[in-house]
C-alpha cells in the first residue's frame, strides 16, 4: 500500500508569493464589501474606518495563528489536517473537515445563483433561464480547478485585480471629497467608545476571513514556510488600506445617515462622486467578485476533500490525484454534484450565514491546536513562531464573536448551525469513517 501512495502523482508546486498573495487577497475582498459599508456606517457613523483598523488587529490574531500552522504543516486538508495532528480525535478532525466543506459548498452554490442574477442585470439572455446560467457557471469553475492550480491561480488573478480596481476607482473618484466630513462623528453622543468599537468590529471582522483558503493549498505552494505567512500578512494589511480608504471616501461622499439607510451603498456613492459612469461598471465588478469567491471556495472543498481522504476520513478514491493535471479529479467532480444539488435547493443564503458560525468554531479550535502544538516538547519548532499570547487572544476573540452571533443576532442561524452540525455527527455515526484515520 506504501509503494502504491509513492508511485501516485501528488499536488503540483506551482504557486509563489504573489500568486498566494492574490490568492489571500481575493478571499477577502469578495462583493460583501460593497454592502457592509453601509451596515457599519450605521453602527459607527463617520468613524466606519476605525472600525476596519480594529477589526484587522482582532482577524489578524487568527490569521498569524493559521500563518505558523501553515508554515509548520504545508498540506492540503486546512484546519482538519491541523486538528488530526494536534489531538488524533477523528471525530474531531470529521467535524472540523464537514464544517468547512459545508461551508465553501453551500457558499458556492449561493454566488452561482447570485452570479446569474448580475449577468442577467448585464445582458438579456431570454433563451437562458438563471439556473441554467448558475449550471454553467458551475461547470465553468469546476473544469478550472480540474485543469490545474495554476489555471485557477491566474483566473485568480484576473479576478483580484478587477476586485481591487473596482475598490481603487471608487478611491479615486471620490478622492477629492476627502475633508468634507468629520471622520470621528458617532451615532453615540458619547462619541467613540469601546463598546461602540466592538460592535463595528464585529460586524466588519468577516471582511477579513480568508485563511482557510490559503491554508488548504499549503501543499501547492513552493517554500510554503516562507510564502504562507507572507501571503496571509501582506493581504491583511493591504486589504486593511483599501477597506479604510474606501469607508472614509464613502462617508466622505454621502453623509453616513444616508450612506446607512442606501440599499447599495457604494453605488451611492460612485452615482454622486462620478454620475457619468455607467451603472454597469460595478454590476460587471460585482459578477468578478463573487466568481472568485466561488473559485476559491472550489479550490478550498476540493483540497479539504484530498486531505480528508487521504487520512481515512472519506472514501480513498476521493484522495488520488490526476496523472496530467495533478489535481484531485474526483473530488472535484463528486462536489461538483453536491454543489448542483445545493444550487437546485433554492435560496440557501440562511443556510450559508449559518455555516459561517461553524467557522468561527474552527477558527476558535484552530487558535486553541497552535496552544497546544507550542507547549508540547516533542513538537518541533515551525519556520514562522508567534507568542503564545497570540493563538490565545485569537481564539477568545473568535470564541467572543461565536458567543455574540449565537447570542444576540435571528436565532434562525443558530438553529441551522446546529442542525448542520447534527448531520455531521450523524453521518459520522452511519459512516464510521475514523476507524482508519491516519495520524498526520
Amino acid at each position: 500500500m506504501a509503494e502504491t501512495a509513492e508511485e501516485e502523482p501528488g499536488l503540483r508546486r506551482s504557486i509563489g508569493p504573489v500568486q498566494l498573495f492574490a490568492y489571500t487577497l481575493g478571499g477577502m475582498l469578495g462583493a460583501g464589501i460593497y454592502g457592509l459599508v453601509g451596515r457599519a456606517a450605521g453602527e459607527l457613523g463617520a468613524a466606519v474606518w476605525l472600525g476596519f483598523a480594529v477589526a484587522m488587529v482582532a482577524a489578524l490574531l487568527t490569521g498569524l495563528s493559521y500563518a505558523s500552522l501553515g508554515a509548520r504543516y504545508p498540506r492540503a486538508g486546512g484546519a482538519a489536517t491541523v486538528v488530526q495532528h494536534t489531538w488524533q480525535k477523528p471525530l474531531l478532525t470529521w467535524v472540523v473537515g464537514l464544517a468547512v466543506l459545508a461551508s465553501g459548498l453551500t457558499s458556492v452554490a449561493t454566488q452561482s445563483r447570485v452570479v446569474a442574477e448580475n449577468l442577467l442585470r448585464l445582458v438579456e439572455l431570454p433563451f437562458l433561464p438563471p439556473v441554467v446560467i448558475s449550471l454553467l457557471f458551475l461547470l465553468l469553475i469546476a473544469g478550472l480547478v480540474f485543469r490545474g492550480i495554476r489555471e485557477s491561480m491566474w483566473a485568480n488573478m484576473l479576478c483580484t485585480v478587477v476586485e481591487a480596481g473596482g475598490l481603487l476607482l471608487v478611491i479615486a473618484l471620490g478622492l477629492r471629497f476627502w475633508g468634507s466630513a468629520d471622520l470621528w462623528e458617532t451615532p453615540s453622543p458619547e462619541g467613540i467608545t469601546a463598546a461602540l468599537l466592538l460592535q463595528g468590529a464585529i460586524l466588519t471582522f468577516f471582511a477579513f476571513i480568508g485563511f482557510e483558503d490559503t491554508l488548504n493549498v499549503a501543499e501547492e505552494c513552493k517554500d510554503p514556510h516562507r510564502t504562507i505567512p507572507l501571503g496571509i500578512i501582506s493581504a491583511m494589511l493591504v486589504a486593511t488600506v483599501l477597506y479604510m480608504a474606501v469607508a472614509i471616501t464613502a462617508v466622505s461622499v454621502v453623509p453616513w445617515r444616508e450612506l446607512a439607510a442606501t440599499p447599495g451603498p457604494l453605488a451611492e456613492v460612485m452615482a454622486r462622486a462620478a454620475p457619468w459612469l455607467p451603472g454597469w461598471v460595478y454590476v460587471a465588478v460585482t459578477v468578478f467578485a463573487v466568481a472568485n469567491t466561488a473559485l476559491l471556495n472550489y479550490v478550498t472543498a476540493s483540497r479539504l476533500t484530498y486531505g480528508m481522504a487521504r487520512h481515512g476520513l472519506l472514501p480513498a478514491a476521493l484522495g488520488r490525484v490526476h496523472g496530467g493535471t495533478r489535481t484531485p479529479h474526483l473530488a472535484v467532480a463528486a462536489l461538483f454534484l453536491v454543489v448542483v444539488v445545493l444550487m437546485l435547493a433554492g435560496d440557501i443564503s440562511q443556510l450559508a450565514a449559518a455555516t459561517v458560525l461553524l467557522l468561527l468554531a474552527v477558527f476558535t479550535a484552530l487558535n486553541i491546536a497552535l496552544l497546544v502544538l507550542q507547549r508540547r516538547k516533542e513538537e518541533p519548532r515551525g519556520s514562522f513562531e508567534v507568542p503564545a499570547a497570540v493563538p490565545a487572544l485569537g481564539a477568545l476573540v473568535c470564541a467572543t464573536l461565536l458567543a455574540n452571533r449565537v447570542l444576540s443576532g435571528d436565532w434562525r442561524a443558530p438553529a441551522l448551525a446546529g442542525a448542520v452540525l447534527v448531520a455531521i455527527l450523524l453521518a459520522w455515526l452511519v459512516l464510521r469513517p475514523g476507524r482508519e484515520a491516519a495520524a498526520m
